[in-house]
């Protein structure tokens, strides 16, 4: 069949986005009104590699607590991970934050309206300035993430490795003659991605309900079940945790500070021992802890894109000097604002919902 031209494309995906759109709270009721900059950013940066229903129950709350750039650029840094507790991917909250202090300190709060100006501010891309500078200021700049990039692939029928130079080339090349095309671009860029999270999905795809159907290669040679060509599965690495809970006569429970770097880097946690190799023995728990006796209260294993975490729990009591150096303790309360990793939630809040 013939390449399915842009605009006709870009007209039948913004009809549809404009009938079908999903009610998201980071979306205004009119969707071809212009966003909010800032609040483009937070979606944007929640929404890498983590599941909508999880950033709609952390939008608001977030945004309640940091209403404008300038709120959270002023705010401290363990403040802003705590309320991203639970979205996972901790080093977008640190990125957000700094990107909110380079608007203020470089832009006096205005926020850039350029692709070029955006994509300057710390962990903004290619896609997410092209999001921002389409919704915010009408820009007709492209987006290409894996929804866009799945339903390019499959109305080309491109079997081509969607990794390859030469294909994200092409698949940039093609987004912007879509955008282009576009009566709204920021209607456009939306209607993509959500045509790929609702109807052109990884594995069955709504061909029935898609509104570029009779335009897409794929499904005219019956290939939309095999394209795009899978990708090699992420290589998951093994960790091996022994987390200790202690708690005080008062119920305070004992927590360290995590890094700045690596893995959930910052954050709060039970006092924890990790290796690459295996769980520590015993003679060696207790020597590290300090405590003469452990009593192993539970296992859990808990999955990340590149780590299958093992975790041990062991309780015990507390002995002087537990406390002291990068060591405090903290009551409930206080627990549920500090900044926890969702494994360390289970650990040190267990029963408490760790959406």
């Amino acid at each position: 069949m013939p390449p399915p031209s842009p605009r006709r494309l870009a007209r039948a995906i913004e009809a549809w986005f404009l009938k079908a759109r999903r009610d998201l709270p980071w979306r205004p009721a009119d969707p071809a009104a212009a966003r909010d900059p800032y609040h483009c950013l937070v979606s944007e940066l929640m929404l890498q590699q983590t599941q909508v229903s999880r950033v709609i129950e952390r939008f608001e709350t977030f945004t309640a607590r940091f209403p404008t750039i300038e709120s959270l650029a002023a705010a401290d840094a363990h403040e802003v991970l705590a309320l991203w507790s639970g979205l996972g991917y901790y080093r977008r909250a640190r990125l957000l934050h700094a990107a909110a202090k380079a608007v203020v300190s470089e832009h006096a709060g205005e926020f850039p309206t350029q692709p070029e100006q955006i994509q300057a501010l710390p962990g903004v891309g290619r896609y997410t300035a092209g999001s921002i500078a389409s919704m915010a200021f009408h820009a007709r700049a492209p987006i290409v993430d894996g929804n866009v990039a799945r339903v390019l692939l499959r109305l080309h029928a491109d079997g081509s490795p969607q990794t390859a130079s030469n294909t994200q080339k092409r698949l940039w090349a093609q987004a912007q003659e879509l955008v282009n095309a576009a009566e709204h671009p920021g209607v456009l860029n939306e209607g993509l991605m959500e045509l790929g999270a609702l109807i052109c999905t990884p594995r069955s795809p709504a061909c029935d309900r898609c509104p570029v159907r009779a335009h897409c290669a794929a499904h005219a040679q019956g290939r939309q079940h095999e394209l795009p060509t899978p990708k090699a599965p992420a290589v998951q690495r093994e960790l091996f945790c022994d987390a200790v809970r202690v708690r005080d006569a008062r119920g305070r429970v004992l927590v360290e500070r995590r890094p700045d770097s690596g893995l959930w880097g910052g954050l709060y946690q039970a006092p924890t021992r990790e290796s690459a190799d295996r769980h520590a023995r015993l003679p060696e728990l207790r020597a590290w802890i300090g405590a003469e006796s452990l009593d192993r209260s539970q296992r859990f294993t808990h999955q990340t894109t590149h780590r299958r975490v093992s975790f041990r729990v062991w309780e015990t009591s507390p002995v002087r000097g537990m406390g002291s150096g990068e060591r405090a303790w903290k009551s409930r309360l206080q627990l549920g604002s500090l900044a926890l990793s969702t494994p360390q939630r289970r650990i040190l809040l267990p029963g408490l919902s760790l959406a």
